[in-house]
């Protein structure tokens, strides 16, 4: 089993949509776990404090090294990646969602406030992940991003094997168009190569586009597929 360790001070957002789907499916047939921890459950304090005022000065609230570290103690001892949501971490993308699906599970730190006592970051090798250039309010919907993005790829959850081989990223390539029925809509026809039933001529022309739509879209993309050797451009009607 892929197991989740989420620690959140709301606790009650996972698993979330998470639980519906083909995650939710597989959720409900053993093939992961989600354990949400409440942080306010290792406050020592009446009023369950998770947070203080900085060092330094300045505003808002800093998360606190003790009280996270009892809860990371306590809940994800173990060998797990330890990851904190964080908009100045590395950013998550398909080959390190890979990664981390083909290991034992994660467990996600869900930062709120100004941020995390850095002492914690240290002293619990935290590794800090970021879905994307711009700010949340926390880390819990970054959280769910990182948890969909890797429970898809456990073995048994999608329903087709190959369904994440040719999708966008999975070969530093932005996806193909898709079509289905009917053949005409609104005056724009299905491509005549799609309908041909040739194989090799579906293939060619769904790499063609691929191969577009990344040099068009993602040039940081396209860079690192040729890179590799792979981009020779065509054209396919």
């Amino acid at each position: 089993m892929w197991r989740a360790t989420v620690l959140t001070i709301f606790p009650e957002m996972f698993p979330g949509p998470l639980g519906l789907s083909l995650a939710g499916k597989a959720l409900a047939a053993g093939l992961w776990s989600c354990a949400a921890v409440d942080i306010r459950d290792y406050a020592t304090d009446k009023h369950r404090s998770v947070d203080d005022t900085p060092a330094g000065g300045g505003p808002g609230m800093v998360m606190r090294a003790d009280v996270l570290a009892r809860a990371i103690d306590a809940e994800a001892d173990d060998a797990r990646p330890r990851l904190l949501m964080s908009p100045r971490g590395r950013p998550l993308d398909q080959a390190g969602v890979a990664a981390l699906a083909k290991g034992a599970g994660v467990v996600l730190v869900c930062g709120r406030f100004e941020g995390v006592d850095e002492r914690l970051i240290e002293g619990r090798a935290l590794e800090e992940v970021s879905i994307g250039d711009y700010v949340l309010s926390g880390g819990e919907v970054a959280a769910l991003v990182v948890l969909d993005a890797c429970v898809r790829l456990i073995p048994g959850v999608m329903g087709t094997a190959g369904s994440g081989v040719e999708e966008s990223f999975a070969k530093s390539l932005l996806e193909y168009p898709h079509y289905t029925r009917p053949q005409t809509f609104e005056g724009r026809p299905i491509p005549e190569s799609l309908l041909s039933g040739d194989h090799a001529k579906v293939a060619a022309w769904r790499r063609a586009q691929a191969e577009s739509l990344t040099q068009a879209r993602r040039p940081d993309l396209w860079q690192r597929y040729v890179a590799r050797g792979a981009g020779k451009k065509t054209t396919e009607g």
